[in-house]
């Protein structure tokens, strides 16, 4: 059985074949009206067209021109929106960076993907590339190019961007994702509805394919576009830039949209659509929102990257009353087809795997034929189209509605990311005192999924050192929050690492931080130990212990964040944590602040 919206047909986009074609008639719509904003600062239309022209004429003398790649590694900034579009308008697809990625991980990145240029930021460049293009230092002659349009014809089918993701075998793969695609996603999408009147919130890191939608729905729909600070934010932070900004549509993962929902939800008051989605959404959660913000629409996105940020939506505006939230109905432009495991239709509500096609299928893997093979096939329904293998298992319901069952394989989401295990696995083998190793998501009632790697080895290593050689290589989000030793791993009956059992064993032992014991002292101290300790999922935690070397991270310390406000209505930003990582150094601040 197959599910259509609107799938073969091409994007509402008049006769524009690309996003630079669609953003310049904008342009031409409304050239005054405002495009970006960060606090302060405003880009009109035409400002912002005229310097993406100007930067783009300069990357055609670097020689980027279609069948170019060109990197872009900057944090949320309006800098970065105008690279993006000089990209595309010298027909080169970008290839963003997140800045938080380790300096090896950007290197293997930037070799798979044979940039050409490297557009970025002063305190970023850390030796990336010769001669780069540094967005925050433009060159002394950009001025001097022309602000006209480069005239360039568009084409579907050129690449737009090319999206890393994790790979099994240990290297992050690049998805090659089209302008067609990407028009698919933003022209009179059926999910959500994006006018001049709108302010649209870019949250979301450049590198993460939410970031698609939050920069081009905006964009290509006369609405404005607003950049959130560069720094991580408390729950507070993010709900006074919503305020601020007058933000009407915004997007966020799953774990960050159950903080706001558990905190200052209220002061969401005048976003009229919040999509959420990475990973699980909670009913309750979904119905409180509901609740709370009269009037507004909460929509469940799903999709993987392969398929262009969402392949099915479920919009909400009534509470549920099933025990899931459904992914919904495809979006505008898409085609989903939910196969057995011979490749055959199911019959009614039978489970079967999710294949999506239509407009928001990418052209496969970036140098890497066999891979896309074996994830891609050829659509039946669109000759010379493809068809993508989600990996993920679904139902169709008797009204129409998709849901979510869980994955097929290993993969994993964490915090919004899709993660391969292997890849983890990988790493940790590369340590010549590893000799097995394997990667499983557990579940936490509170913060959702988190990594936990257990590990054979003739000795223990201590945690910051396991947790140090992994963070040279791998992203932030795919160091394991928990690092387990045993003397051998469980198996299945055939053999098989048995991954369910582990799944299981939650060890709540203080880990081997390298470090001696000291007990934390003083009320504020153990209960910020307690604290921890219960997002962690570890007993006994001390005074000196750091908060990253246990296994924390942005979301963990913004929920702390809402945890100390309710006790000791004391307001500690998110940076603190990395500043004061310690529950000791962490309590002196907490101790000033209540004064």
């Amino acid at each position: 059985m197959t599910t259509t919206a609107d799938a073969g047909a091409p994007a509402r986009s008049g006769n524009a074949q690309s996003v630079h074609e669609l953003f310049e008639r904008r342009v031409a719509l409304t050239p005054d009206a405002t495009a970006l904003s960060r606090g302060a600062e405003r880009v009109g239309y035409a400002e912002l067209n005229a310097r993406a022209n100007r930067l783009a004429h300069l990357l055609r003398e670097r020689g980027v021109a279609p069948g170019s790649n060109v990197a872009v590694c900057a944090e949320r900034s309006p800098e970065v929106i105008v690279a993006l579009l000089a990209v595309l308008k010298a027909g080169g697809a970008y290839v963003a960076l997140d800045p938080k990625q380790p300096y090896e991980r950007h290197r293997t990145i930037l070799t798979d993907a044979g940039a050409t240029v490297l557009l970025t930021q002063e305190r970023l460049l850390a030796g990336l590339a010769e001669n780069p293009v540094l967005l925050d230092r433009p060159d002394a002659t950009l001025a001097e190019r022309p602000a006209t349009d480069l005239g360039l014809p568009g084409d579907p089918e050129r690449p737009a961007y090319i999206a890393y993701t994790s790979g099994s075998t240990g290297t992050p793969k690049g998805v090659v994702v089209p302008h067609r695609a990407v028009l698919r996603l933003v022209t009179e999408p059926n999910f959500l509805t994006v006018g001049p009147e709108d302010a649209v919130l870019q949250f979301a890191p450049v590198a993460f394919d939410a970031s698609t939608l939050e920069i081009w729905a905006p964009l290509l729909n006369g609405a404005r576009l607003a950049v959130f600070p560069a720094h991580d934010p408390g729950l507070d932070q993010l709900a006074e830039t919503v305020e601020n900004e007058g933000v009407t549509v915004m997007w966020l993962t799953a774990g960050l949209f159950h903080q706001m929902v558990d905190g200052p939800l209220h002061r969401l008051s005048g976003v009229r659509q919040l999509l959420a989605g990475g990973d699980v959404l909670s009913v309750a959660h979904v119905n409180k929102a509901l609740a709370m913000l009269p009037g507004i629409r909460v929509i469940n996105g799903y999709g993987p990257t392969e398929n262009t940020t969402f392949t099915c939506c479920h919009v909400m505006t009534e509470p549920l009353d099933t025990d899931t939230v459904p992914i919904g109905v495809p979006v505008t432009g898409t085609r989903i087809h939910i196969l057995d495991e011979q490749g055959r239709p199911v019959t009614g509500e039978e489970p079967g795997e999710l294949h999506a096609g239509g407009d928001g299928v990418a052209l496969g893997y970036l140098g890497r034929p066999e891979q896309t093979a074996e994830r891609f096939r050829p659509d039946p329904d669109a000759p010379g189209r493809l068809l993508y293998r989600t990996g993920d298992l679904v139902r169709r319901r008797a009204d129409g509605v998709v849901e979510f069952l869980g994955r097929a394989d290993n993969q994993v989401k964490i915090r919004g990311f899709r993660i391969e295990p292997g890849e983890i696995e990988a790493a940790l083998l590369a340590r010549p005192e590893i000799t097995d190793a394997a990667v499983v998501a557990q579940e936490h009632e509170r913060m959702g999924r988190r990594l936990v790697a257990f590990y054979v080895a003739d000795h223990g290593l201590s945690v910051p050192e396991l947790r140090r050689g992994l963070a040279g290589t791998l992203p932030p989000y795919m160091v394991p929050a928990a690092f387990v030793r045993l003397m051998a791993l469980p198996l299945t009956l055939n053999g098989k690492v048995d991954r369910a059992e582990l799944r299981k064993d939650v060890n709540r032992d203080r880990p081997d931080l390298g470090s001696d014991y000291r007990a934390p002292e003083g009320e504020v101290e153990r209960a910020l130990a307690l604290m921890w300790g219960d997002l962690m999922e570890i007993d006994g935690i001390g005074a000196d212990d750091d908060f990253f070397e246990l296994g924390g991270h942005s979301l963990m310390a913004t929920q702390i964040t809402a945890d100390i406000a309710t006790l000791w209505d004391a307001e500690v930003p998110p940076r603190a944590f990395y500043e004061n990582p310690t529950v000791a150094e962490l309590a002196q601040v907490v101790e000033e602040l209540k004064r």
